[in-house]
């Protein structure tokens, strides 16, 4: 996932872990279509919305006063496309509560120069290689009937081409993930929803509306769907190939060998139960690195991939 730099990265870590966890994707043009077919919505009425019902009454107090303070100086306010991920809850829980995991699966198949290394507990430093640096927090995380509800703040900072000098800012981030019907196969679905304040130091709102907004949009859907989709990829790929799964986890040199083996495990769809078969010869990790890798990358390296 390692094609361009994208404005959304304007220097704001602003969704690092979710949203844009990555950088956007070398991709198809027509595969981000249908998440562009729906830009999402900006209006008052959806900000206000969107902002009274971030929890902040049941945030620690430093917390709350982070995230307040960034709703209040937000100049952009975007809901994007609702999305869907086929796949076991368990899964999607396991890549927000660590999403280093699921980044450093992507530097195995070599698809993202993005760097996400923990810090501290539910925070994280953020480098994506193309100047984009900062620091995401999780400030708060709780369940809900049908899923989970997780607040990120991010702070950072972008210098490099796409801006004439430096930027700096903040965002907050919402993500609200639930069951969805499962599919005419009968596998899990999952529907994830995100809601992003962004604040960018120094700029009018004038420049953040006209020059900014509609390439922040374009890229965040972008990214949330392409996201979306590799952890679609990902699961089914390993439910048909669970051992080359496991063996592809232990080239993930960045994240313990506990939470590979985790990662692997739920992706597959395995219960903590169930024994391990015996690996098959056809189980091999580079046919499972091809299968995932191909979409992100250039069509002549992916095709070299295959052979």
């Amino acid at each position: 996932m390692g094609g361009r730099a994208t404005v959304l990265a304007c220097g704001l870590a602003l969704v690092a872990g979710v949203i844009r966890a990555a950088e956007t994707p070398t991709m198809p043009q027509g595969g981000i279509a249908a998440a562009l077919s729906d830009a999402g919505s900006a209006g008052r009425d959806a900000r206000r919305r969107a902002a009274e019902a971030v929890p902040l009454d049941r945030m620690p107090a430093a917390h709350r006063r982070l995230a307040d303070q960034t709703l209040r100086s937000a100049t952009l306010f975007r809901r994007l496309p609702t999305e869907t991920v086929t796949c076991d809850a368990a899964l999607l829980e396991f890549v927000l509560d660590k999403p280093e995991a699921m980044v450093d699966l992507w530097r195995a198949l070599g698809i993202s120069r993005l760097a996400l290394d923990p810090a501290a507990a539910g925070q994280w430093r953020l480098a994506d290689g193309y100047g984009t640096t900062g620091v995401v927090r999780l400030l708060h995380r709780e369940k809900t009937d049908d899923g989970s509800l997780l607040v990120f703040h991010g702070r950072g900072g972008y210098t490099g081409p796409l801006a004439p000098k430096p930027l700096t800012g903040s965002c907050l981030v919402v993500v609200r993930h639930a069951a969805a019907e499962p599919d005419h196969l009968g596998r899990p679905r999952q529907t994830v929803q995100v809601d992003a304040f962004l604040d960018v130091d120094g700029l009018g709102l004038e420049i953040v509306t006209r020059t900014l907004q509609p390439l922040i949009i374009r890229s965040a859907a972008a990214n949330l769907h392409e996201i979306c989709l590799f952890v679609t990829q990902f699961s089914s790929a390993a439910r048909r190939n669970p051992v080359g799964a496991e063996r592809l986890a232990e080239r993930m040199a960045r994240t313990a060998p506990q939470d590979r083996r985790e990662l692997a495990r739920l992706a597959a769809g395995r219960r903590q139960s169930q024994s391990q078969p015996a690996a098959p010869a056809a189980a091999s990790p580079d046919a499972l690195q091809a299968e995932l890798a191909a979409r992100w990358l250039p069509a002549s390296e992916g095709e070299q991939r295959r052979r």
